[in-house]
C-alpha cells in the first residue's frame, strides 16, 4: 500500500470506467453494489482515513456481485484540495479513463457551521466541476443535490426551478444550493443530470440505516414510551414531510445514470404522495404500539414547545430539525417519474415500510 491506488486495474480493458466521489458512504456503498459487474471499473476516492473502511466494503462488494476485485481503484484524495488531493500519477490516469462521474461527497448536517459547509459543498464542487472539465471521454456527469436547495421556498417546488431569493434554513441548505447552482452552469457543455433526493432514510425491506437523524428522531422520541408518547402528536396537518428510501434513491441514480433521456435534466428523487408530519408520527406511533395519537396541539404552540432549551433532551429532536416539521414545501416529481416509470421505479408510500425502519432501530439503538 505504497503507492495512491490501492488496487490497480490498469492493465484491463472495460466498457465503462465510473469515476465516484462520497465512498464508502451509505449511498454511495450500495450504489457501487448496484453498478458493479465484470466491465465496469471503478476510480473511488476516498479520504485517507477512510481508506482501510473502503478497503473492506470493496471486498465485500467484490464477493456479492462476483465482480474482481482488480476492477476497484481506491485513490487517496479530498475533493476540498486542488486536483482533489490526487498524486499527479493518479489524476493524469482518471482524466484519461474516467468515462462516467458520480459526485455524491458533502457534508449533510443542518447545524453544520459555516465555514466547514462552504469548504466541502461548494468549494468540493467547484473541484469536481475543474476536474470533470478535463476528462477526455466524458459520457456523463451525475450530480447528487437535494431537495432543500429550495430553502424557505413555500409551496410546490418544481424541478426545473432552481434560483430563489428566499433564504435558507441553515448552512447545508445554502451551500448544496450554491453547489448546484455551479454544477448548472456547465450543463451548456457537459452532460449532465442534477439528481435530488428528499430525506434520505433506511432500506424499505431490511430498514437498515447508517444514520440516525430526521425522521428517526420522531422513531427514537416515541419508542422511548410508545403509549405515553403516542398520545401527543409532534407534527401538524399542513406540513408535509418528504422521506425516500435509500434502496429507491440508488435504483433511481443507477437508471438515471444509464439513460440518455436524462442528459441536461434536474430530476427529484422525492414522494410524490408525501405524508404531512402528522400523519407521519401515527404512522410511526402504529408500527410501536398498534395505536395513533389522540392530541395535536395548534402548530405554532408545538413549534414553540420544540424550540425550548431543554426540548431536545426530552423529543430527542434537535432544533436544526424542528423547521422542517413546521415548513410547507412540497416537491414536483413530474420528470423523475417519467424517466423512471419504464423501468418501474416508484417511490414506495411510507406506511408501505414504516415498520421495518421502527424495528432495525429497535435491534440497533446504537449505530
Amino acid at each position: 500500500m505504497n503507492g495512491h491506488s490501492v488496487y490497480n486495474s490498469r492493465t484491463m480493458i472495460f466498457n465503462e470506467t465510473i469515476f465516484m466521489t462520497g465512498f464508502p458512504g451509505f449511498i454511495a456503498g450500495r450504489l457501487v453494489k448496484r453498478l458493479a459487474n465484470p466491465w465496469t471499473e471503478f476510480f473511488l476516492l476516498v479520504q485517507p482515513d477512510f481508506v482501510e473502511k473502503a478497503m473492506r466494503e470493496v471486498e465485500k462488494i467484490s464477493k456479492e456481485t462476483g465482480t474482481p476485485l482488480e476492477n476497484f481503484c481506491i485513490l487517496r484524495g479530498d475533493i476540498t484540495e486542488d486536483a482533489l488531493g490526487m498524486s499527479q500519477e493518479d489524476l493524469q490516469f482518471a482524466q484519461e479513463k474516467t468515462t462516467s462521474i458520480f459526485h455524491l461527497a458533502a457534508i449533510y448536517d443542518l447545524s453544520v457551521k459555516k465555514e466547514i459547509a462552504f469548504k466541502v459543498n461548494v468549494d468540493g464542487t467547484k473541484n469536481v466541476n475543474s476536474f470533470a472539465k478535463t476528462i477526455t471521454n466524458l459520457k456523463r456527469y451525475n450530480y447528487v443535490s437535494t431537495c432543500y436547495v429550495a430553502g424557505n421556498r413555500t409551496g410546490i417546488v418544481l424541478e426545473t426551478e432552481l434560483e430563489h431569493d428566499t433564504g435558507f434554513k441553515n448552512y447545508y441548505e445554502e451551500t448544496k444550493y450554491l453547489a448546484e447552482i455551479e454544477v448548472e452552469k456547465l450543463k451548456a457543455e457537459l452532460p449532465i443530470t442534477i439528481i435530488r433526493p428528499a430525506i434520505v432514510v433506511g432500506d424499505s425491506n431490511t430498514g437498515e440505516t447508517a444514520k440516525y437523524d430526521g425522521i428517526y428522531y420522531v422513531i427514537n422520541y416515541l419508542k422511548q414510551f410508545p403509549s405515553l408518547f403516542r398520545l401527543v402528536n409532534v407534527g401538524n396537518t399542513k406540513v408535509t414531510i418528504n422521506l425516500v428510501p435509500v434502496d429507491f434513491v440508488v435504483e433511481g441514480l443507477y437508471r438515471l445514470s444509464k439513460d440518455q433521456r436524462a442528459v441536461g435534466k434536474t430530476v427529484a428523487l422525492a414522494d410524490p404522495q408525501a405524508l404531512s408530519t402528522a400523519a407521519a408520527c401515527d404512522v410511526i406511533a402504529k408500527s410501536l404500539c398498534g395505536k395513533g395519537s389522540i392530541v395535536r396541539m395548534p402548530k405554532k404552540i408545538m413549534r414553540r414547545l420544540l424550540l425550548l432549551p431543554f426540548s431536545p433532551i426530552i423529543s430527542g429532536l434537535p432544533h436544526s430539525g424542528v423547521p422542517y416539521f413546521h415548513h410547507p414545501q412540497d416537491f414536483d416529481t413530474k420528470t423523475g417519474e417519467n424517466l423512471l416509470k419504464l423501468y418501474g421505479v416508484t417511490c414506495p408510500p411510507f406506511p408501505n415500510y414504516a415498520k421495518n425502519l421502527v424495528e432495525f432501530a429497535k435491534k440497533n439503538p446504537k449505530l
